[in-house]
């Protein structure tokens, strides 16, 4: 029977060390080895206490990860690895999203995005106007650097008033847009968002991303119905590969947002990351031999990284270690599992934007492996190894 492969994306979770980092203003940034001081600190006793207790992830090669990328401790994450265990460095020109995600399918960025300035108004005319054009508005709110929670609050009464779109970016190649589901209109805030990338993604923008919300000023919450408008890969990564081949992908998450649905077979979407790790351990039992299943689990980042919740995160971690071993035991012999990430957003640091970051990788599958300190293009080169089909990028199996 073909092995099959699952590359798990735990958004955010880096562990230190880019050799680049204070190019990025990131310098001294580590997402796992703050997380595992404050945690052994007390510092991060909110819903949980004590020592970060990643035992399954840490048993791996964890911890051994975060001290090969960084030299920095990670207290509570000490066991001798038992699997395949590394870190690998990025060389694309960001620190986001699609660029992480597409250099650990094999596809460096090959250009330099193009972001907007941290002023306000953040956005040129000529775009406002086309967003006003595509919406039926008269303007926009925000037009700013923001986080997305605060932005609402701040403009959530004159928005319901307005019927303005609450406009926003980041330190990220990226657009985002807020809006009341049933006040503006989801269909609606969808359809402005599909209309708009093509326009952006000339400029070399990454993404336009629809941030739907409900309820109250002062009691909204953003909703599970987010859409990412990616920029398309500059060329064929590790989903076409295999699917090129005849054999079947399967995305979780927004890693068909990401992808643009290139080279995707199915997708499998959720409210939560709960959501998305049923999909992964069920696809654990049911995908087909020689197969691909890529996923992404967004709320490291979302809920915890931005809002820079160090307890939060602790705790998000600390439930994925536990569902590890359920996911394990649907593995049949010959799969490779492989858990890494894309980038870092360490709660501890300053700001509310991601961080530039090694990210560990660390396996199960194929006995215990040093790999080293490696490139993120490595990852899909080394999956498409394991799967026995051409690798068509830069990177170099580490299998």
């Amino acid at each position: 029977m073909m092995p099959r492969a699952f590359l798990i994306v735990m958004d955010s979770v880096g562990c230190g060390g880019a050799p680049d980092a204070a190019e990025f203003g990131d310098a001294g940034a580590n997402t796992l080895a703050h997380i595992a001081q404050a945690c052994a600190e007390g510092r991060a006793d909110v819903g949980r206490s004590g020592p970060l207790k990643l035992p399954h992830l840490d048993r791996l090669g964890l911890g051994a990860a975060i001290r090969l990328a960084s030299g920095e401790d990670a207290p509570g994450l000490t066991a001798i690895p038992q699997g395949l265990w590394g870190a690998a460095t990025e060389v694309s020109p960001g620190k986001d999203t699609p660029s992480g995600h597409w250099e650990l399918a094999g596809v460096p960025v090959p250009w330099d995005w193009s972001y907007f300035p941290d002023q306000v108004p953040a956005f040129p005319q000529d775009i406002v106007d086309l967003v006003c054009k595509l919406a039926g508005t008269n303007g926009i709110l925000g037009n700013c650097h923001a986080s997305g929670v605060p932005i609402i609050e701040a403009h959530c009464a004159e928005h319901l008033r307005t019927g303005w779109p609450i406009c926003y970016t980041s330190a990220d190649s990226v657009f985002q847009i807020a809006a009341h589901e049933e006040a503006f209109g989801l269909d609606r805030l969808l359809r402005l968002c599909a209309d708009l990338a093509p326009h952006l993604h000339k400029r070399r923008v990454g993404r336009v991303i629809a941030r739907p919300f409900v309820g109250t000023c002062g009691a909204f919450k953003r909703t599970s119905n987010r859409k990412d408008f990616a920029i398309a890969p500059p060329s064929p990564t590790l989903l076409d590969w295999v699917a090129g081949q005849g054999r079947a992908t399967h995305a979780i998450g927004k890693i068909g947002d990401i992808f643009s649905m290139q080279g995707v077979g199915k997708l499998h979407k959720g409210k939560s990351d709960l959501d998305l790790f049923e999909h992964l351990t069920r696809l654990g039992g049911e995908a087909e031999p020689g197969s691909l299943t890529f996923s992404n689990f967004v709320e490291f980042d979302t809920l915890y990284g931005h809002p820079r919740d160090v307890a939060g995160y602790a705790r998000a971690l600390e439930w994925f270690d536990a569902q590890i071993p359920r996911f394990l035991a649907t593995l049949k012999p010959g799969d490779l599992a492989i858990f890494t990430a894309d980038h870092g957003n360490d709660p501890t640091y300053h700001g509310t934007e991601h961080t530039r970051e090694r990210v560990p990788v660390v396996g199960y599958g194929r006995g215990s492996i040093e790999i080293g300190l490696r490139s993120f293009a490595d990852v899909g080169a080394s999956i498409a190894h394991h799967l026995g089909v051409p690798a068509l990028g830069p990177g170099q199996s580490f299998l």
